[in-house]
């Protein structure tokens, strides 16, 4: 009997309890450790934020799905790993031994520039638990009337996303808001061709938003931005600011013995197995690997699940450690379907983009069956 031990419950961590579900080996003891029994899916923050569907249709309950894979579930955080011991320590100070480990744990966002901002008002966008937690009382806010002036800064698909979604919740509940967008100078969707970034200029003008090319960094005030080019700083007074900033490796990681890149992040082969402990796989945004293309991306999560699946469950069975393994090979040009606030979205895909109601009519049933295929799994037959 080995003993699985699956920690974080995110995207590519459930085609891994999917797997489960369907094969349910009898030679594992499997545990998932993850602090919420809810796995909160990013793809449909902004159509909540917006008010297009309820916090409820974008999460996943991962007790069924635990317990159709036979999975002991653990409400917990990992807080340390010694992975040549085969031990990890979570918040509660228990320890939970393994033979097989799956890392799907996320990151933080890198708020290290903001962090002298008063602790009220940034809001960073991960933990998603805790964003879908405190948007409604910054929508509540800006209803009366204390919440005037917000900035999100990010200049990813992320960031672009949040600042429109807020525009048009603040236009539904007829608050009066002053919303910026600040990006790295030359970083607005950065990777996305020149034509979607056109699009997404034309929507943020048209929903009033104002755009700054600019380094921030917070104070007690608000925000400095830093333009370059020999500019002086300018200020940017906020009532709230959105972080959308960019991964940061969490801590721990560095500690436990597994190869890690100079960030923090862990270094794994193309079947998504750590280069210095081969029975620890991780996948999504802890991750990282030497392949041209390979980016933090939950496009990358979803489509390395499977692959991960796959290899954990040939460990499981015993495969000799010289046969062949499934490996991901992340695509020369992935799909970004960017929502822009209210029924409309844009469509990034290469050189190629397009825009319309009917690119987020695309994206939401994308997004809905993404929901849907993980509530299901939870049922498949034993």
């Amino acid at each position: 009997m080995k003993r699985l031990l699956l920690v974080g419950g995110g995207h590519a961590q459930l085609a891994v309890l999917q797997a489960l579900a369907r094969r349910r080996p009898r030679a594992v003891e499997a545990v998932l450790l993850t602090p919420s029994p809810w796995q909160w899916y990013s793809g449909m923050l902004p159509a909540w934020m917006a008010g297009h569907c309820r916090a409820e249709d974008c999460c996943i309950d991962l007790r069924p799905l635990a317990a159709a894979a036979g999975a002991r579930l653990c409400l917990a955080s990992a807080v340390a790993l010694d992975a040549g011991r085969h031990a990890l320590r979570d918040d509660s100070g228990a320890t939970h031994d393994f033979d097989l480990l799956s890392l799907d744990v996320g990151s933080l966002v890198d708020t290290r520039a903001l962090d002298a901002l008063p602790t009220d008002s940034l809001l960073a966008v991960k933990p998603l638990q805790a964003f879908f937690a405190a948007w409604p009382q910054r929508l509540a806010a800006a209803r009366a009337g204390r919440l005037r002036r917000l900035a999100v800064v990010g200049g990813g698909a992320a960031g672009v996303e949040l600042a429109l979604a807020a525009a048009e919740a603040f236009r539904r509940a007829g608050c009066t808001v002053a919303l910026a967008l600040v990006a790295p100078p030359g970083g607005l969707l950065a990777g996305h061709a020149e034509g979607a970034r056109r699009r997404v200029l034309r929507r943020l003008a048209r929903a009033g938003i104002a755009l700054h090319l600019a380094r921030a960094e917070g104070t007690a005030a608000g925000l400095v931005l830093d333009h370059g080019a020999g500019d002086a700083p300018a200020t940017l007074p906020a009532d709230c600011v959105i972080a959308a900033t960019g991964a940061r490796a969490l801590p721990w990681l560095r500690e436990s013995g597994l190869a890690c890149d100079a960030d923090g992040w862990v270094a794994v082969d193309a079947g998504h197995r750590s280069v210095s402990h081969p029975f620890i796989h991780a996948a999504g945004d802890v991750c990282t690997r030497a392949t041209p293309g390979f980016t933090r991306s939950g496009v990358h999560a979803v489509h390395a699940g499977p692959v991960l699946a796959a290899n954990l469950l040939a460990a499981v069975d015993g495969v000799a450690e010289g046969e062949p393994r499934r490996s991901y090979l992340p695509r020369t040009r992935s799909l970004y379907l960017i929502a822009t606030g209210p029924r409309h979205a844009i469509a990034s895909w290469g050189r190629w983009s397009a825009e319309g109601r009917w690119v987020w009519h695309w994206k939401d049933y994308l997004d809905r069956g993404f929901i849907a295929r993980h509530r299901c799994a939870a049922i498949l037959p034993v």
